[in-house]
């Protein structure tokens, strides 16, 4: 559910009201940002999917509250899940006025208060029992074969099946005793993202840029990754939604609500449909969205296995579209008033409904690849629908072609 001081909707019918008078009012410039946005919108490729095409292009407020109607009352499945993310997505695809309306003024706020009644329907505080119907659909959709890595609960909302819990020894943790090994933090999807982050300039390497101190909210410990690494770890919504320690050592500063936007990525398909999810991505977009942070003060070995100096890892939760949730366990929860030790592997916290990703940070010349080690696990050979569903193929080519917003 949305984190903030937003004042929400507490149904779908306040929603749209709200919306319709917005629009007809031109609140803050509603109206204006709204049709703009629709009047410049870019056509998605001409071999999209015809499941998540959508035509933006000079659409009316109508429109708006038909999309978010159908898209309220929608049962989502596993491999249809982001089929309405997407559509909503070329509102603002390669289309700088279409960011700018999802991501700033009352577009964020309207964008803000769905995900809002969404969080309350997968709490479930509305429709009934509605959240049943589909914990059922997605068990099924997963299979036994999946659903075998889950404890089987009597969850009482679709957000409680969402954050499972996996079984005991069900992902056992590599080298728990060398400090040296940094473990995955969660059930991901990896890419490396830059490996010369500035702390306050964004400077491009390739088509990928960081800022440090946006991202970390203006934290003192920004300046100790500076031309260091970022790694992200996209989590998919079928995924196990939690996120934990990829490496022992003391919590130092934690946050769990930095403000941001709720949608807006600029080319949401170039992010998931590569087959590679996120590869050559441009992550800049993420310092804007929802997040959080943990700062790990962690001790570094030599060649020998012993100390070579303490430093830091940074972990950062950012919640995508349909949720805004950084949910740490009640240890991490800040203001933290002195360091909290951490175990490597151990939980720190959940996302609710949606997708998300954490983002890795690590000092300067501490992380420089992704390594593995034989015979440990590189991927899954998937289910054709689910390849269809989620990795559709290349009909965008790489980030390269990317042009950059207006300023």
């Amino acid at each position: 559910m949305a984190q903030g001081d937003e004042a929400y909707s507490q149904s779908l019918e306040e929603f749209l009201d709200k919306i319709r008078t917005w629009y007809d009012k031109d609140y803050e410039g509603f109206r204006g940002a709204y049709d703009k946005a629709v009047r410049k919108v870019v056509p998605y490729p001409k071999d999209t999917p015809e499941e998540v095409r959508f035509d933006w292009k000079g659409q009316g407020v109508d429109t708006l509250c038909q999309f978010f109607t159908d898209w309220y009352n929608w049962e989502s499945g596993v491999h249809d899940g982001l089929d309405y993310i997407e559509k909503f997505s070329w509102l603002n695809y390669e289309n700088p006025d279409g960011v700018r309306f999802v991501t700033s003024g009352p577009g964020r706020e309207m964008t803000a208060d769905f995900t809002h009644l969404q969080g309350m329907q997968m709490d479930g505080k509305l429709d009934g029992d509605k959240w049943k119907k589909l914990i059922k659909r997605w068990v099924k959709e997963l299979g036994p074969k999946r659903m075998d890595d889950y404890k089987v609960e009597d969850w009482q909302t679709f957000n409680d099946f969402f954050v499972r819990e996996i079984k005991e020894g069900r992902r056992p943790i590599d080298a728990k005793d060398d400090a040296s090994v940094v473990v995955a933090p969660a059930d991901c999807v990896i890419n490396m993202i830059v490996d010369d982050l500035t702390e306050k300039t964004q400077i491009p390497v390739k088509t990928k840029t960081m800022s440090l101190e946006h991202l970390l909210a203006n934290s003192d410990y920004a300046k100790h990754f500076v031309g260091g690494t970022a790694v992200s770890c996209i989590l998919m919504p079928d995924s196990y939604h939690w996120y934990h320690a990829p490496v022992a050592g003391e919590v130092v500063e934690a946050c769990d609500d930095i403000g941001g936007a709720y949608y807006g990525i600029r080319d949401f398909p170039d992010l998931l449909d590569k087959g590679d999810v996120g590869y050559g991505y441009d992550y800049s977009d993420f310092e804007n969205f929802r997040r959080g942070y943990v700062i790990i003060k962690t001790t570094y070995l030599n060649a020998h296995g012993g100390p070579d100096g303490e430093g830091y890892v940074g972990v950062v939760p950012v919640g995508l579209n349909s949720i805004a949730s950084v949910n740490f366990e009640d240890k991490f929860q800040p203001p933290l008033h002195r360091p909290v030790r951490v175990e490597k592997g151990e939980r720190i916290g959940n996302f609710k409904y949606g997708g998300s990703l954490n983002i890795l940070l690590f000092e300067k010349d501490r992380f420089p690849a992704i390594q593995l080690l034989q015979g440990q696990r590189i991927g899954v050979l998937e289910p054709k629908q689910k390849k269809r569903k989620l990795f559709r193929g290349s009909y965008h080519t790489r980030s390269q072609r990317r042009r950059p917003l207006a300023p």
